[in-house]
């Protein structure tokens, strides 16, 4: 059997072992595979494996060999589900392996806005404390999150590790989620979109992106928010108009925006965001702590072994 990464390094630069899946079958791992490179390397394989490579329906037509196509990721846009169905070929995610990380990283970019701890070490750095007249100083404003209400869009597995996260910190959680209240406890309030975003002082997105959620963030909802509001999307980019957020910071009736995601996948350098004031991007690291690349390995494992028994599971395109 033939197995074929098409884009292996965003997942392993290299701190990370390929042998429990080269031990299923005859391994070759590309770190990177352009447009034109596609053929070239996908020829001949039996599983193609792929995080941001694009499998099209003209590819799997032109590709006889392939039997079944992991992804190694949760979203699966880049495949043609409906022509690999049509082919037979089972397309299979990594569901819910970086959960516990990425909630991490909405309060990793919650606190640096809060708290600006990279500021005042830099700061120190070039000696500013030690010059200070008093014991300490600030030029930044400070936020207590304990008692401020948080707003979750979307309360999947991120989601709800997100609430709780939020719970032990002292604040209040309100969520839009189509969960009922029932199944949220005592310590979740269920809410509309419009009560949330005018609620809540701080708002995090953890919901999928549907034709639905497509610009949830608009110029109507930055409307709506609370003085001072801070918006956190380690979601998807496109959940947010992000000329109208870079415009809302610019003109401070959104406090802060952080996010790990843009709408396109390394942005511009003209990226409206990139030069807003009280921006805070990171390039889409939310997922990739060590532990959750090992999880994601470690499924995608199971993933090809269920295959070859004949019961494949994680399979989105039944």
């Amino acid at each position: 059997m033939k197995i074929t990464v098409l884009d292996g390094y965003g997942l392993n630069p290299g701190d990370l072992s390929w042998e429990p899946i080269a031990q299923l079958g005859e391994l070759t791992v590309f770190p990177r595979t352009s447009a034109e490179e596609f053929y070239a390397h996908a020829e001949g394989a039996d599983i193609l494996l792929t995080n941001k490579t694009l499998i099209t329906a003209e590819h799997i037509d032109r590709l006889p060999d392939l039997k079944y196509i992991g992804i190694l990721a949760t979203g699966y846009n880049v495949v043609d589900t409906e022509a690999a169905r049509k082919h037979g070929i089972p397309v299979c995610n990594i569901p819910a392996y970086s959960t516990r990380s990425v909630a991490q990283m909405v309060f990793a970019l919650l606190l640096a806005i809060t708290n600006r701890v990279e500021h005042y070490a830099e700061e120190n750095r070039k000696g500013r404390w030690s010059r200070n007249t008093d014991f300490c100083y600030w030029d930044t404003p400070l936020m207590e999150l304990s008692g401020k209400k948080m707003g979750i869009v979307g309360l999947g597995h991120t989601g709800m590790a997100t609430a709780r996260i939020a719970l032990a910190f002292g604040m209040e959680v309100y969520a839009c989620t189509s969960k009922s209240p029932l199944q949220l406890g005592t310590d979740i309030r269920k809410s509309t979109m419009e009560e949330l975003f005018s609620a809540c002082d701080v708002i995090s997105l953890n919901c999928p992106l549907t034709p639905e959620t497509h610009h949830l963030v608009n110029p109507h909802t930055l409307a709506l928010m609370t003085p001072g509001a801070i918006l956190i999307n380690t979601g998807r980019g496109p959940l947010v108009d992000e000329e109208a957020v870079a415009e809302a910071l610019r003109n401070n009736t959104l406090a802060a925006y952080g996010t790990d995601v843009t709408s396109t996948e390394p942005p511009s350098a003209d990226h409206p965001l990139l030069s807003a004031p009280n921006a805070y991007l990171t390039p889409h690291i939310a997922w990739a702590t060590r532990e959750a690349r090992l999880r994601l390995m470690g499924i995608c494992e199971e993933n090809i072994r269920a295959f070859l028994q004949g019961k494949p599971q994680n399979v989105v395109n039944p």
